[in-house]
């Protein structure tokens, strides 16, 4: 089992442990009747998988599996299958485009979801790659957000662009795309403030960068992601909602998954937004980010 996979399944345990046994439960080499089902479907809900996903699933048992004596196994494997279903089509590598120099992304979240440290990780998967990064510390308004970064820096040998507390971020953002053309980097990571008790400022702070930094790339940004913390299960849905009102969102990143009991709410996501799930992380370390595989989630998630 490779180092990541345990960590993903050690850090799904609680959801799988909550999921599992209300599956064991129902599901003990017994026909498969409406009272099983409704069983599943409380489960499934109670997993942070949605209402969509449960109906989803329960739809599949009952066409194909209804009346049939079926184990607790048999029930988990089918229901990975369905759920590495679900995911497949938003499992995308985020992978910066050689032909847009640098390739920008904006970083959005609120803070506390793990941003600023999914930047670092970002820029150390780049480094290892052979490419070349330049960091914007774009939420000027948390000193410790500029620090961490600036360790990061540091670690993965990218130049961090800071300016004064409270500095105008877009400006920040027009300077270390500019610092980042003059390098010819091959990645601008920007981050943003997560102050979603503003949505107004935050919405207008998100819009600016967008249009300052397009005084010198009209394409930029080339990725806005979302990070979300999955700890916050199905608030996630309304994070995501929010988000996506104030600019184009292309992609997600879930993190914090090594101590949640809500990982179902991936699930949730992918099949209510449909957006790319470029990467989740299990921890803090930069080996801690990796790309999404679907099966492999979906199973730690069911605990098989």
């Amino acid at each position: 089992m490779s180092g990541f996979f345990a960590r993903l399944k050690s850090g799904l345990s609680r959801s799988a442990e909550k999921l599992g046994s209300n599956i064991a439960a129902t599901f003990t080499k017994r026909p498969l009747d409406e009272a099983a089902l409704e069983s599943l479907e409380e489960s499934l809900i109670a997993a942070d998988l949605g209402h969509a996903v449960a109906n989803t699933v329960i739809d599949l048992f009952r066409r194909t599996r209804f009346g049939k004596e079926v184990s607790d196994q048999e029930v988990k494997e089918a229901l990975a299958a369905e759920i590495a279903r679900i995911l497949a089509p938003v499992a995308l590598p985020l992978l910066p485009d050689a032909s847009r120099k640098p390739y920008v992304i904006l970083m959005t979240g609120v803070n506390g979801a793990g941003k600023t440290t999914t930047i670092g990780k970002l820029a150390s998967r780049y480094r290892d790659a052979g490419l070349t990064c330049v960091l914007a510390a774009g939420d000027t308004f948390r000193a410790a957000a500029v620090e961490q970064l600036q360790v990061w820096g540091e670690r993965t040998g990218a130049a961090v662009v800071t300016a004064p507390a409270n500095t105008d971020a877009a400006s920040l953002a027009h300077d270390a795309l500019a610092k980042a053309q003059a390098q010819n980097a091959d990645v601008l990571l920007i981050d943003t403030a997560g102050r979603l008790h503003n949505k107004t400022a935050l919405m207008e702070e998100l819009r600016k960068i967008i249009r300052v930094i397009r005084k010198l790339d009209p394409t930029a940004p080339h990725a806005t992601l979302l990070t979300l913390d999955a700890t916050i299960g199905q608030n996630a849905i309304t994070q995501v909602g929010t988000f996506k009102d104030m600019v184009d969102i292309t992609g997600l990143i879930v993190t914090k998954l090594d101590g949640s009991a809500r990982g179902g709410i991936v699930v949730a996501l992918a099949d209510r937004f449909g957006l790319p799930i470029h990467a989740v992380g299990t921890g803090e370390q930069a080996g801690d980010l990796r790309e999404f595989d679907p099966m492999e989630f979906a199973r730690a998630l069911v605990g098989l």
